[in-house]
């Protein structure tokens, strides 16, 4: 027999209405009453149909071309399902992205993806997951831990081994005064990179790569400012922690007078497809956003689904793409 919500409300001991608004997940429901309506739904096992619902991917950095690769990657594997993907612009932890899930939640969403959001964030509010968790929105991250530690799915590039990437390529080269121009404290993808990057230095004998690590902000203004001070330092190679920033610190050594790679060699991270059309053609360390996506996706539909995803954090391994940024040290 089919489970529909009669059948529901008469287990749970509440009116069809009730139930309709716990099925989408709508405010003005007491939890005690909530929990009731979700325990029927699991003893008689009903299934939340997904056609037309709403799946938020919350992030900040839309114009970076790799977030806007992986969004649209998640749009193309939920859509054959029912599911619409809204994307929401907001700065990680900030007021914006708590309205925007607390809007969305109130519309009877199915998902929330954090896509470099909240969940890269030391100390970031911790009100927008206690929200989904009250009104039993599924929720994952990308690229971040959550920091409440609240057991959820969480997908990953290895950060550690980009680091390591990195620093190998240069250290074949030929380079031993390799720099790293990093994120800012506090974003755990940067936190973590700078990490891979003082192992992969100490692992070669090269015991003061800290003085080597300049942090700024994800941009090319922050690129270039972290390769003034690299450049003062002597540095013969930097290992940039996107590509904007490995943009940014070409066009600051470009400034200063000195060749890409004739004189400093640049390594970036995140591989999207730009970074093979500029001049020079820059190395970079690609991120996995295809399997990053699939994986988002086949998770997220069988959350809305009712079906368990393990939790905790899944490592992908990024990929090495050699091109014309780097080089052997000057002589």
């Amino acid at each position: 027999m089919k489970v529909g919500i009669t059948e529901l409300a008469a287990r749970a001991g509440v009116s069809e209405a009730t139930v309709s608004r716990v099925i989408n997940r709508r405010q003005g429901v007491a939890k005690k009453t909530r929990d009731a309506v979700e325990r029927a739904m699991s003893e008689l096992g009903y299934e939340r149909s997904t056609p037309g619902q709403l799946v938020a991917v919350v992030t900040e950095r839309v114009s970076n071309p790799f977030f806007a690769d992986v969004a649209e990657r998640i749009e193309s594997a939920l859509a054959p399902h029912g599911l619409k993907m809204v994307l929401c612009p907001a700065f990680p932890g900030g007021v914006q992205e708590r309205e925007f899930v607390s809007s969305l939640v109130d519309r009877g969403i199915a998902a929330v993806v954090f896509l470099s959001a909240s969940n890269t964030v030391e100390g970031a509010d911790l009100e927008t997951y206690e929200l989904l968790r009250d009104r039993r929105v599924p929720y994952l991250g990308i690229n971040g831990e959550f920091a409440d530690g609240h057991p959820a799915p969480v997908f990953s590039t290895d950060d550690t081994l980009a680091a390591e990437l990195a620093v190998d390529h240069l250290y074949r080269l030929g380079h031993r005064r390799i720099g790293m121009a990093s994120g800012p404290a506090g974003n755990h993808p940067a936190d973590r990179r700078v990490e891979g990057f003082l192992a992969a230095m100490e692992r070669r004998g090269l015991t003061d790569a800290a003085d080597w690590v300049f942090r700024q902000s994800y941009t090319v203004e922050g690129g270039q400012a972290a390769a003034a001070t690299l450049l003062k330092q002597g540095a013969t190679a930097i290992v940039a922690a996107s590509d904007f920033m490995a943009l940014g610190a070409i066009r600051g050594l470009r400034r200063h007078g000195l060749s890409v790679p004739e004189d400093v060699s640049v390594v970036g991270y995140d591989g999207t497809i730009i970074t093979e059309f500029t001049d020079p053609p820059l190395t970079t360390v690609r991120q996995p956003a295809d399997r990053l996506a699939l994986e988002v996706g086949r998770s997220v539909l069988a959350l809305v689904a009712g079906r368990p995803v393990p939790t905790g954090e899944l490592l992908f391994d990024p990929e090495l793409v050699i091109r014309s940024t780097t080089a052997a040290p000057p002589a």
